[in-house]
């Protein structure tokens, strides 16, 4: 059986684990659980930890754009640089078999950080591709087939689940699942746990 590349994205704000940090990320306590039961069934694969806390990926700028709408071979150096964090980030999902994200609902949706981590990855020419003369296929995924992804996330009340009373208020699971399905990602499985807290984080 050969080894495969896990890739752990946590997004909590909160550094801590909940259990064992006073106040910490419940979904800090899901991944590590998950990666912790994953390596003792298959020690010899490889995870890649990405803490989006800890290190939070740039936001797109009008530079940015700039350089990713420029073909390859006509960027400069200055324009390759503003592309370095996103190649970085790309190359690390080129690698993992098996993509794991701890994401918490903030304000029904997922945390400025995260969007910042898509925002990287989703990139014409690198992660989907785009022809306007393909009028049935204009856009088309170009990562590597059979990856697969884990949603790991946590909330502060119950009805956010598919068919809730608050189904239509949850940005989570399809703010992640649509953006990466678009670049290849389309085998998904979600998980989400109800925290009972009066305040804070998740």
């Amino acid at each position: 059986m050969s080894a495969l590349h896990l890739l752990l994205i946590n997004a909590s704000a909160r550094l801590g684990v909940s259990g064992i940090h006073p106040h910490g990320s419940h979904t800090r306590r899901l991944t590590r659980h998950l990666v912790d039961r994953w390596r003792a069934v298959r020690p010899e694969d490889q995870v890649i930890y990405r803490d989006l806390s800890r290190e939070p990926p740039s936001p797109v700028t009008a530079e940015w754009i700039d350089a990713a709408f420029t073909p390859p071979q006509r960027r400069d150096a200055g324009m390759s640089a503003y592309l370095a964090e996103s190649d970085r980030l790309i190359e690390e999902l080129r690698r993992a078999d098996l993509v794991v994200i701890g994401v918490p609902m903030y304000n029904f949706g997922i945390p400025a950080t995260f969007k910042a981590w898509i925002d990287n990855v989703v990139r014409v020419g690198a992660t989907f591709g785009f022809d306007r003369e393909r009028a049935e296929d204009s856009y088309w995924p170009m990562l590597p087939a059979g990856k697969r992804l884990v949603i790991l996330s946590s909330r502060g009340d119950t009805g956010y689940e598919p068919g809730g009373r608050l189904e239509f208020m949850n940005l989570v699971e399809r703010s992640i699942t649509l953006p990466m399905s678009y670049i290849g990602l389309t085998e998904t499985y979600c998980i989400a746990i109800v925290v009972r807290e009066e305040l804070g984080m998740l």
